[in-house]
């Protein structure tokens, strides 16, 4: 009885350890994604800054895209990394908590980040002779602040609705970061409520911002249809293709995510979602943008000839 009614101070990851004899192979594995994710989001930031012809809005949101996803890996993988390699696999309650925000700040402002994106393409299509003066370098930073404050609103309401809850006795989670329906699990009183509040709030701010972003596009597909040439109609869609994909990947993942039913949805299923989130789309972003970008191409290749890198070397 005692032993239930002590205090949480510290968090402990089952994570993968029902695959004990593979966590050699997950750490490299996980290791390697984590610096691919590094380098090809970071090669984004410093092609897109290095060359002048980028210097707009929608490249200036692009760079915001791929702090926001080496933000995100970084706080999740680094942890993941050394409790593989690690017998204790523990994080602090603090520690936790603090992990928690971070991922729910980097992915709500994602979430807010695509949204703007998709405007900034609406504009360029629908408005193209107002662009310029629209899409002004101080709309276009105030619309990026806007988001990261968003973000960092909805980190902070849903991490300490969470961490003010009672936690004893029990402290194993289930997974292998700090997600949130691992961690109501462990606490010590009904969390329908609150389950049922967070999911309610997450699902309305997702829907709210893929209705802006659904407005958006159907206005560009209205703008690209009345169009006569067949070139024109080519080269506004590809203005927004690599943002659609984009769109597609990560919304399909937060509606799945939001959609899990609560605190009775497996483990399995949790660390399945979680691995989508934080290894999938951050992963292949950059991949969705640049190869189908031909000034992100000449730009990069630029940048490597400039700098003496070979990708193959």
């Amino acid at each position: 009885m005692e032993e239930n009614l002590t205090a949480v101070t510290e968090f402990i990851f089952l994570g993968f350890s029902d695959l004990q004899h593979l966590q050699p192979l997950l750490f490299v594995l996980i290791l390697l994604i984590y610096l691919f994710t590094l380098i090809e989001n970071g090669l984004v930031i410093a092609v897109t800054v290095a060359d002048l012809a980028l210097h707009t809005p929608m490249y200036f949101f692009l760079r915001n895209l791929s702090v926001l996803e080496i933000c995100y890996t970084s706080g999740v993988f680094p942890k993941t990394l050394t409790n593989l390699l690690s017998e204790k696999q523990a994080l602090s309650f603090l520690g936790c908590a603090v992990q928690m925000y971070f991922y729910l700040f980097f992915g709500s402002t994602e979430c807010g980040l695509l949204t703007v994106m998709s405007y900034d393409r609406y504009i360029a299509i629908c408005n193209p002779m107002r662009y310029s003066l629209i899409m002004s370098r101080k709309v276009t930073l105030s619309l990026a602040a806007m988001m990261w404050i968003v973000g960092k609103l909805v980190a902070c309401e849903q991490t300490a609705a969470i961490f003010m809850l009672p936690f004893h006795g029990l402290n194993k989670i289930n997974h292998f970061f700090c997600d949130i329906l691992p961690v109501l699990r462990l606490v010590s009183t009904d969390t329908s409520l609150i389950s049922a509040i967070i999911s309610f709030l997450t699902m309305l701010f997702t829907i709210v911002l893929l209705i802006l972003i659904i407005t958006s596009y159907a206005s560009i597909i209205c703008t690209i249809l009345k169009m006569h040439s067949g070139e024109g109609r080519h080269k506004a869609f590809s203005a927004c293709s690599s943002h659609l994909n984009t769109v597609i990947l990560f919304y399909c993942s937060a509606i799945i995510t939001c959609m899990r039913p609560s605190p009775n949805v497996s483990a399995d299923t949790d660390r399945a979602l979680a691995l989508l989130n934080t290894v999938i789309i951050p992963t292949f972003n950059p991949i969705i943008y640049s190869p189908r970008n031909k000034e992100v191409k000449e730009a990069l290749r630029k940048y490597l000839t400039k700098n003496n890198i070979s990708l193959f070397s």
